[in-house]
């Protein structure tokens, strides 16, 4: 079966990787594009090909279209313009091609919404941190009065963003000057930003949140349209160097299969949670590979592997590895020379 991944993050990579090394009869063959000829997934896969850049959706899509129909693939799993891909399913299984989405188009759109999910979400076990949304100045005060009454520390973030870009924690005590002095990270001066909202008039959508100082879990996890089928649940570590505790905890993992049920989650995906006063709490829900997928798989499952056989055939007589829990995992870099 031919197996097609476009361009999508840097966890490409690892999943050819991973599928390849379990793949002992060499029943897949991983197909690879990317604008970027040198990109270290090229490395891995069977065949490569180059995408264009500059398109509009539409007209990508269009691409993708011909690109199944032209290679021959029996099974893509997209990256780039994952969201829109999920809602034109029909057209690729014209070309003979089955699509590997997270989720229909409608609950990745929600998903990737912040401000209409953490409002869309009732989740008992690890509920939203307590939040407000904000587009203007006028918004940001009357959302900080309301919640500093409440929380003794706050933070903002975008309300659509990846990789955490966008977080600081307000501080109410220094000025970004020192802030940066001090080298603290992911911080902002409280002062500082209210005088930048101000200038700034009408922006992005935000969103001031209770700041959640407890430990930090993300969830690699397999869906199979709603049925969680895998999930491994690392615990991040606040000690540089002192790599991530794998912790299958009971609450978190039944947070996880509500979600996966709530939003009909397919393939691999990843939640984040955070702890408050102990309880996890829901932070996001990422509709695809993890950076610390690799260390997932450390645990036991291979999770792309899983994903990709359970979606080819089924998973009635998939065989997974129980969880390794409690070990402790890390992630190397290794350098490499390009082509």
């Amino acid at each position: 079966m031919r197996v097609w991944f476009n361009r999508g993050f840097s966890t490409v990579h690892t999943a050819i990787a991973l599928i390849r090394q379990a793949d002992a009869d060499g029943r897949f063959t991983i197909v690879h594009s990317n604008p970027n000829p040198r990109a270290p997934a090229a490395r891995l896969a069977h065949a490569f090909h180059t995408e264009p850049t500059g398109l509009a959706t539409a007209d990508y899509i269009d691409w993708c279209v011909a690109f199944c129909r032209e290679h021959r693939i029996d099974i893509f799993i997209p990256g780039r313009e994952a969201t829109a891909i999920a809602g034109v399913h029909a057209r690729f299984e014209e070309a003979g091609t089955r699509v590997l989405s997270a989720a229909a188009e409608a609950d990745l759109q929600l998903i990737h919404d912040k401000a209409r999910f953490y409002a869309e979400t009732t989740l008992p076990d690890a509920p939203v941190a307590e939040f407000r949304h904000f587009e203007d100045a006028a918004g940001f005060e009357a959302a900080y009065d309301f919640l500093r009454r409440r929380h003794a520390k706050l933070c903002v973030k975008p309300a659509h963003s990846i990789y955490g870009l966008g977080f600081a924690v307000l501080d109410e005590e220094r000025n970004s000057a020192e802030l940066l002095m001090a080298g603290v990270e992911y911080h902002v001066s409280l002062a500082d930003f209210r005088a930048g909202l101000a200038k700034l008039g009408a922006f992005r959508s935000m969103l001031l949140m209770e700041y959640l100082d407890g430990r930090e879990y993300s969830v690699d996890c397999v869906g199979d349209s709603g049925r969680l089928v895998a999930a491994v649940v690392r615990r991040k570590s606040s000690q540089a160097g002192a790599g991530q505790r794998i912790d299958q905890r009971a609450d978190i993992l039944a947070a996880t299969t509500q979600l996966c049920a709530t939003h009909g989650l397919n393939g691999i995906f990843n939640v984040q949670f955070r702890e408050a006063a102990g309880t996890p709490r829901l932070l996001e829900i990422n509709p695809r590979m993890s950076g610390g997928i690799g260390m997932a798989c450390v645990a036991g499952p291979n999770l792309p592997w899983i994903a990709l056989r359970g979606f080819a055939d089924g998973y009635a007589d998939l065989e997974i590895p129980p969880v390794r829990d409690g070990i402790r995992v890390a992630e190397l870099s290794q350098a490499v020379e390009l082509a």
